[in-house]
């Protein structure tokens, strides 16, 4: 009896044994089927380094790029903004619509058209407010607002205003310019500051921009600008392929003139034959549902052409 027992439980471990083994080259089996199957990664999706162009310039002033950190700095900017495609797209998208209105006025004031891509790069060509509390397209801080005659309130902030924000832009990249005697160095210093630039000139007995030892921020505020002008400019070249019916495009608009108050402006919309989201999508610089307006100043709403 013991002995049969033995036998039984022999031959049970035996059929247990044989049942992992089996499962084991089972498992193995799939997954070499499933290796043989599908292609490895590599062969369906690349990342290509970047050639990084023998000559740019912005504004017409050359890059250094027989400078390996300048040439470094442009190559991490073109890596950065070509592989975040879906930012990228919606940069082309953005720059369709909003390009025709900051052209002609960096034209008007004497600005390298070159410029439109810093309003690129601060803001995304989007109504954002930054931590520091600069907002709107071109990231105006609220004193240089009130220092060029934008309305800065809880009521109207002009700033969002894209026409309006654009001339201060201007203006300060023209007093800039005329500072430092040069366009990248006003660009820089939109972005630091006309004393924070001066400043690090001054301390580092140098006159140049690409020849600054800057701050994160900074030292990454031309290239970027230039990197996004280079893609901006060659969308095929960096793999961006699109129809001109994708991009976005303004809606024609009209202009109307108040100079009283508004109450409600939800109800003036309606009395317009809009609503209020049409009416703050055309005027983001309305801040409230209601206009104060108590100096009886002029004010210009846009407003849908076909109406």
């Amino acid at each position: 009896m013991k002995n049969t027992i033995k036998i039984l439980g022999l031959i049970a471990v035996i059929l247990v044994s044989s049942l992992l083994i089996f499962s084991t080259s089972k498992k193995e089996s799939n997954v070499s089927n499933v290796d043989t199957e599908t292609p490895n990664t590599s062969e369906t999706y690349q990342i290509r380094a970047l050639k990084v162009p023998s000559e740019l310039d912005f504004a017409g002033e050359r890059v250094p790029l027989e400078n390996s950190d300048i040439k470094e700095r442009i190559d991490r900017e073109l890596l950065v903004n070509t592989y975040w495609q879906s930012n990228g797209l919606l940069l082309f998208k953005r720059a369709h619509k909003y390009f025709p209105i900051i052209e002609p006025i960096l034209e008007k004031n004497g600005i390298p058209n070159d410029f439109k891509y810093l309003a690129v790069i601060e803001s995304g060509l989007q109504n954002v407010t930054s931590p520091a509390g600069a907002r709107g397209f071109w990231q105006i801080m609220k004193t240089t607002a009130r220092e060029h005659n934008l309305e800065v309130n809880t009521n109207v902030d002009e700033r969002y205003h894209l026409e309006k924000a654009t001339q201060v832009a201007c203006n300060y990249l023209n007093a800039s310019k005329k500072r430092f005697g040069s366009w990248t160095a006003a660009a820089a210093a939109y972005n630091a500051g006309n004393t924070g630039i001066s400043r690090r000139m001054e301390d580092q007995k140098v006159d140049d921009y690409y020849d600054l030892l800057l701050g994160e921020e900074t030292k990454r505020y031309i290239p970027r600008i230039v990197a996004v002008k280079e893609i901006l400019s060659n969308p095929k070249k960096y793999g961006f392929i699109f129809e001109t019916e994708d991009l976005y495009k303004l809606q024609p608009t009209k202009l109307i003139e108040i100079d009283t108050a508004i109450t409600d402006i939800a109800g003036f919309s309606k009395e317009l034959g809009i609503n209020y989201k049409i009416m703050k999508m055309h005027n983001p610089w309305l801040r409230e549902n209601h206009l104060n307006n108590k100096s009886r100043k002029l004010y210009q709403l846009k407003i849908p052409k076909n109406l």
